[in-house]
């Protein structure tokens, strides 16, 4: 097909879009975020599905194909995987390798929110790849970027503006984590406080209806009430008493420190595989192999009648366990129930840190939030066993602190205190442990942010070059709206005002320009000092018989409307020589609603700047916590 036929076609399938964008935004806005839910959740079940057909064909079908390796074929598992997804990332969308919430944030910051369409696909299919032939990742991670590729696709389908599009891929973003875990409200509260770092109040609301549409979908086709959520929990936990909680917050600081040194692992694994002289194509199946032999380590020396060390794939909820068993539960239900020895669970522990990052240090592509839970959980699967054993009267099981270990160490590695307490609740509805959860992420994130200012995610982008925070300070004037600025009550002068009284007003109030308005109340035009002047020079003129109206500047008038940013503002031709710029309504262009002045927006400046040295933080008119 032609370009221009495309461009018909697209057209065609655009217009009733792009009409229901201008009649109302929140119409449109409505209409998109609810596609984009749904979107989503059709695209977790897509994953899922492929998720579900990787492990089986690598684990159940390979333990056929590879029957003269016995035990030991799964050892080459990942390695076999890592040379199929390794070309096809690294020659296809290398924006698919790593863990995926780093390159939606790179887009949002960086590219307005545009992501190749191409991105969504590839990830679907190297991260099943990837996840089913054994890679120590999650799907959490991968959701997001294709939840947000699918938000950018249809937003760049319709033509949508950038600061529209960044909302959009929000929205895509929230779906997929929604989706995945059959949990609404963490999935709205990844997208606003993981991602865009800052929970804003106008695209709030979209971002939760999308969140909202893709766990119907999800809900539909894949939870049910024997399976409603992604993890299998036990129990209902709580504390046994109000003395407990100094162990809960004892445990968020280990949380603090054992995050904070797998983020420096992590990317210490990576700078090893960087210093491998093989093509990058091929680092995946080196990696791959390492795991394997990990993997194998961990299934023959680690496992108990109890628990099996798998330390494959996400490592909870049903797939093809080595030797291709089908399995209902993984390790993290059985961390979950409590069960497990010390011992054994520390072992567990150390060799997940090691798998998920060879895996993704070389290349794999996979997220990094199963992971964490996995960690965590078995962190506090740890540490509650050491406690119950000593005081089985006065502290809960060891189930107990392994759930909140694995919400303390999460919200440690990704910087989401609010999403991790939040996911616990709904994956758990369980009121009585919100406490404990609440205590342990908020101690582990203030302490880890004192030595560390970065998440798992952010470190990723600044050792990219890609400062966020940096980047903020110098897109203020992008982010703030001329209404949230400007002054609104500035006085005016009418048209038949003598110069001379203008002059004395101006010297009085200290303004060097007022807007000219008639006695109906329309806006006119303006008057400034430089019109005076100008006015003055010319000879034979009378300045006591000049009026505003003689003077003042009414055609081609620089007017700017409350809507715009500051940025769209100043870029009106002259705009940054004029010290007073009339704010007008942009269906009535004499309907005066302020001015903007050099005041206000330096002002401005100064705020989002100051702000941002503190932390991102939006302008007025959005909430941050």
């Amino acid at each position: 097909m032609q370009d221009n036929q495309k461009s018909a076609l697209v057209n065609i399938v655009t217009y009733p879009w792009n009409l229901l964008l201008r009649t109302s935004d929140n119409a449109a806005g409505i209409a998109l975020a609810t596609l984009i839910g749904i979107c989503a959740g059709f695209g977790a079940y897509v994953f899922w599905k492929l998720i579900e057909f990787s492990s089986w064909l690598f684990f159940k079908k390979g333990a056929d194909w590879f029957s003269f390796l016995d035990e030991y074929y799964i050892i080459v598992i990942p390695a076999i995987g890592g040379l199929i997804f390794g070309p096809i990332v690294y020659f296809l969308a290398r924006e698919a390798k790593g863990e995926g919430p780093p390159e939606i944030m790179e887009s949002i910051a960086t590219k307005g929110g545009r992501i190749r369409t191409r991105v969504a696909a590839i990830k679907i299919l190297a991260s099943s790849i990837c996840i089913g032939s054994g890679g120590s990742v999650g799907r959490e991670g991968p959701i997001v970027q294709i939840g947000g590729s699918l938000g950018s696709a249809i937003g760049q389908l319709f033509r949508i503006p950038d600061q529209w599009l960044q909302t959009l891929v929000l929205c895509g973003v929230a779906g997929g984590v929604s989706a995945t875990f059959n949990a609404p409200i963490a999935g709205a509260f990844f997208a606003l406080e993981v991602i865009q770092r800052r929970i804003v109040a106008r695209n709030v609301g979209f971002v939760i209806l999308s969140s909202v549409m893709a766990s119907v979908v999800a809900r539909a086709i894949l939870f049910n009430e024997d399976n409603p959520t992604s993890f299998k929990i036990p129990v209902e936990y709580g504390m046994e008493s109000n003395q407990e909680i100094l162990l809960y917050i004892l445990l968020g600081l280990v949380c603090a420190a054992a995050g904070l040194f797998f983020v420096k692992f992590f990317y210490k694994a990576e700078d090893l595989f960087a210093r491998v002289k093989i093509a990058d194509y091929l680092k995946p199946a080196l990696g791959g192999l390492i795991v394997g032999v990990i993997g194998f380590l961990s299934i023959e020396y680690v496992s108990s009648d109890i628990l099996t060390a798998d330390i494959f794939g996400v490592g909870y909820g049903s797939h093809y366990g080595p030797g291709g068993e089908s399995l209902d539960t993984g390790p993290v239900d059985t961390l979950l129930s409590g069960d497990a020895g010390v011992s054994i669970v520390l072992a567990l522990l150390a060799l997940k840190v090691l798998a998920t990052s060879i895996t993704l240090g070389s290349g794999g592509s996979g997220g990094v939030f199963a992971p964490s839970l996995f960690i965590g959980a078995a962190l506090g699967g740890a540490f509650g066993s050491l406690f119950h054993d000593a005081f089985p009267s006065a502290t809960a099981p060891a189930g107990a602190y392994a759930m909140v270990g694995m919400a303390a160490f999460f919200a440690v590695v990704v910087r989401g205190p609010i999403t991790a307490i939040i996911i616990i609740f709904e994956l758990t509805g369980d009121y009585e442990i919100i406490l404990p959860v609440m205590a342990a992420v908020v101690v582990g994130v203030i302490i880890s942010h004192v030595f560390s200012k970065e998440s798992i995610y952010t470190h990723r982008l600044k050792r990219q070059g890609i400062d966020l925070k940096l980047m903020e300070e110098r897109d203020v004037m992008r982010t703030v709206t001329v209404s949230q600025v400007m002054t609104r009550d500035f006085p005016t002068v009418p048209p038949q005002m003598p110069v001379t009284d203008l002059l004395r007003q101006m010297e009085r109030m200290g303004h060097l320009g007022f807007p000219v308005v008639n006695a109906e109340g329309k806006l006119i035009g303006i008057v400034t000092l430089t019109d005076v002047h100008n006015a003055t020079e010319k000879e034979g003129i009378d300045i006591d018989r000049l009026t505003v109206a003689d003077i003042a500047t009414n055609k081609s008038l620089l007017v700017v409307h409350p809507e715009q940013t500051l940025h769209q503002a100043l870029l009106g031709p002259g705009a940054r020589e004029f010290g007073c710029i009339p704010v007008i309504d942009r269906n009535d262009p004499t309907k005066l609603l302020g001015v903007l002045r050099r005041h206000d927006i330096v002002r401005a400046y100064m705020t989002g700047t100051s702000r941002s040295a503190s932390g991102p933080r939006p302008p007025d008119g959005s909430v941050v916590f």
